[in-house]
């Protein structure tokens, strides 16, 4: 465990710079991209990140497939954002009409809102949960983080190593994957996740991680900073995927709320039938959390996103200010978000994430036997983390390998990225389209792709 103080760490933030361009790459990109490239720079600044040495410029997409500006079909195994898939026809014609109709702000009533409101607290543990409307992820764990230090009087969260929330001032200060560029929160507590790779077992990685929680609780107390609570993606993205068994992460969560901290239950990644097993990843290990974030995955792209909180968290905050966002919930945003809850229940998206996801690491898996580079296949659903290492036995990152196969994927056609501490693992999250029939070319490729780098290494 680790206390950040206020000023820059000196670590990478990997989340960004990972399956990164580099200025250094401009060189040897065709006419066109580094033109692209250029004007981009010029006119968007420095502090975008592109994916790929060689990027791609995207134009079109639909279900779990994308094609670039000179016609060549890409398998997206990354992209969460058009979480149904790109361009789905549900999303499309319901936004479409509804901004032929009206657009407005939430100053004014309107039913659509109240309905989905509605709808989305049928799919929670209890019914004592009120909806703030945002436009981001990032806006959602701003508003949740603000909310539970009201709500508690504490200062203090805990977050895992290479968590990322989002990127306001307040919400990059509890993202400890960006310390390498941004300063963290002088109260946050880092702990690490439970790592069911190197502990052993899932069972074994959730004892160390309520130890890790336990003893961050203790130090807050003793501390006189106070106990907001815990944030955490309950899939443990950005750390390595952590699905881990049903409960894994049970008892450290239920510690933080015995001793009156809150549980912020950050769902953009694994919520909205990601995991197959339950509709919310929280929901697979049995939790209530005190407050719920989401975004991306909420309008298939489209920009809205929520702060979900239980009454008697919420009301110390709402009772003493006012709070308005613009675009947050307006018609058009829960059009989209109401589309994307119809069409998960209309084409049983959740048992068909359960069941692709599995078929997808059982060939995953077989495929891992004809290459030692490949330690270990995790995930439940359609969110998969393949770990490459440099030797089974010592599980030491093979980060430069990791690296080259997503080159190698996109050289033959597969999108998808890397994550953990080391870069070293392959992050497969497709959108929910992703179907038994993609499978054999997502292998294929990874095949070719592994052995590529293997040589190259």
């Amino acid at each position: 465990m680790s206390i950040f103080s206020g000023t820059t760490s000196t670590g990478n933030a990997s989340i960004l710079e990972g399956n990164s361009f580099k200025a250094s790459d401009a060189e040897s990109l065709p006419e066109r991209a580094r033109g692209l490239v250029a004007r981009r720079t010029s006119r968007l600044g420095a502090a975008y990140r592109l994916f790929y040495r060689e990027p791609v410029e995207l134009v079109r997409g639909k279900g779990a497939y994308a094609w670039d500006a000179d016609g060549v079909e890409y398998l997206d195994l990354y992209n969460n954002v058009p979480s149904l898939g790109h361009a789905h026809p549900a999303v499309v014609e319901a936004v479409s009409r509804q901004l032929a109709q009206l657009n407005t702000h939430t100053r004014y009533l309107h039913t659509a809102i109240l309905d989905y409101a509605d709808d989305l607290a049928s799919t929670l543990p209890r019914d004592d949960y009120q909806t703030m409307f945002v436009c981001t992820g990032s806006e959602a764990n701003d508003l949740a983080l603000r909310v539970g230090r009201e709500a508690t009087g504490g200062r203090a969260y805990i977050a895992t190593r290479e968590a990322y929330h989002g990127n306001t001032a307040l919400v990059t200060a509890h993202s400890p994957s960006l310390a390498g560029s941004e300063p963290m929160d002088a109260a946050l507590r880092v702990i690490d996740p439970p790592d069911t790779y190197r502990h052993g077992s899932a069972e074994a990685a959730g004892q160390a991680f309520f130890a890790s929680v336990r003893d961050a609780v203790t130090e807050i107390e003793a501390s006189g900073d106070g106990l907001a609570g815990i944030i955490l993606d309950t899939s443990f993205s950005s750390d390595g995927v952590f699905t881990g068994t049903p409960g894994m992460i049970a008892a450290a969560i239920e510690l933080v709320q015995s001793h009156g901290g809150v549980f912020i239950a950050d769902e953009v990644q694994p919520g909205f039938a990601r995991t197959g097993e339950q509709f919310w990843g929280f929901a697979r290990h049995g939790l209530v959390p005190d407050i719920i974030t989401t975004g991306k995955p909420m309008g298939n792209g489209f920009p809205v996103a929520g702060m979900i909180a239980r009454v008697g968290t919420l009301t110390p905050f709402s009772s003493s200010r006012p709070y308005f966002n613009t675009f947050g919930g307006n018609p058009v945003a829960i059009a989209a978000a109401q589309a994307v809850l119809d069409t998960i229940r209309h084409e049983e998206l959740q048992q068909h994430a359960l069941r692709t996801g599995e078929l997808f690491r059982s060939a995953l898996r077989e495929l891992a036997e004809a290459h030692e580079v490949v330690g270990d296949v995790r995930g439940v659903g359609l969110y998969t983390g393949v770990e490459l290492v440099t030797d089974r036995s010592g599980r030491e990152p093979a980060t430069g390998i990791a690296l080259e196969t997503i080159e190698g994927l996109r050289r033959r056609g597969v999108l998808t990225s890397v994550c953990g501490p080391s870069n070293n693992i392959l992050k497969l999250r497709p959108p929910l389209a992703f179907a038994e029939t993609d499978i054999p070319r997502a292998i294929d490729a990874l095949d070719g792709a592994l052995a590529d780098a293997a040589r190259r290494e």
